[in-house]
């Protein structure tokens, strides 16, 4: 599996891996009018730690696959 990371485009990433849906909303990142960008690019736009978005997105991805 391909590990997320912060040059990845939002909405690629919601579209591959569903259940990183909650972990954007849980950090506030703008999926809506940021999807188009990248995690990193709108992350830190928003203030948001980019290093913990990530670990916490593919901890997300992580627990699906070991379901």
């Amino acid at each position: 599996m391909k590990r997320i990371n912060g040059d990845m485009i939002i909405n690629q990433v919601l579209k591959d891996y569903p259940e990183t849906i909650p972990v954007f909303y849980q950090f506030k990142v703008d999926t809506c009018c940021g999807g188009g960008g990248g995690i990193a690019q709108t992350a830190s736009r928003d203030g948001i730690d980019v290093d913990k978005l990530t670990l916490a997105l593919n901890e997300a991805v992580d627990q699906k696959r070991n379901k």
